[in-house]
């Protein structure tokens, strides 16, 4: 299934075993009932508390058959307002929304504007100051390719690979807002927000472009500059092959 979502009240989308309020346990609660038993969803990835989710993709199975514009439409009648199931499909008993993803698209939306919009406020980044685009789009090259992305991640874990690729960044504006699309291959946890805030600090000339390229080669998550706030944020899009 294909799931939008405002993350603004949600812990996230992983289910957390002593707080009920996330996006994955809303649904699992609403199919279980529809199954007469417990379902568990497996969506592409996480996306953290207060993000939102455009496309996120998500697969489970029935026991019992059923027809997917039923579910879809129980789904949507019995679910918060705040999450809305697009897409229920039939698919080959094998396939998997996390491990058969091939890409990600995340994007981050800000607005520059010494006013903040009430009706935006909760879906994009307000900043007072002009960003210099140009040199964003430079410290932008240095993310692209396979590195090890320590520096830009708050995991913890010694025992897993930090090294992801970048397939792209495109930077561009959509009517009042500046948008940043990242693909890649995976994500670290909170590694989006901190490429951006490296981002945002490039545009007030806080921070050279270069200085990416050496924050990557170094591992020092202390010269990343601040993580992005996470309202922002929307996982866009899930690609499989």
């Amino acid at each position: 299934m294909e799931i939008a979502y405002d993350g603004a009240r949600y812990k996230g989308w992983q289910r957390l075993g002593n707080n009920p309020n996330t996006v994955q346990e809303k649904i699992e609660t609403v199919l279980s009932k529809f199954a007469d038993k417990k379902v568990e969803i497996h969506g592409s990835g996480r996306t953290d508390a207060g993000v939102h989710a455009l496309n996120q993709c998500a697969s489970f199975e029935l026991k019992k058959e059923s027809d997917p514009f039923e579910i879809k439409e129980y789904l949507n009648r019995y679910l918060p307002d705040d999450i809305a199931i697009n897409l229920v499909v039939s698919t080959d008993e094998r396939f998997h929304a996390r491990y058969n993803a091939v890409s990600k698209i995340y994007q981050y939306r800000i607005r520059m504007s010494d006013v903040v919009d009430p009706f935006q406020r909760k879906y994009s980044l307000f900043i007072d100051r002009e960003l210099n685009v140009n040199l964003m789009e430079k410290g932008a090259t240095f993310f692209i390719g396979e590195h090890d992305f320590t520096a830009y991640t708050t995991a913890k874990s010694k025992k897993k690979s930090f090294v992801r690729e970048i397939k792209r960044i495109d930077i561009y504006t959509e009517g009042e807002e500046l948008i940043i699309d990242v693909e890649g291959t995976g994500f670290l946890h909170n590694m989006v927000r901190m490429m951006i805030g490296s981002l945002i600090e490039v545009g007030f000339k806080n921070m050279k472009p270069t200085q990416i390229k050496e924050n990557i080669k170094s591992g020092d998550r202390s010269q990343t500059g601040p993580t992005a706030p996470p309202h922002g944020l929307f996982l866009k899009e899930v690609i499989y092959e």
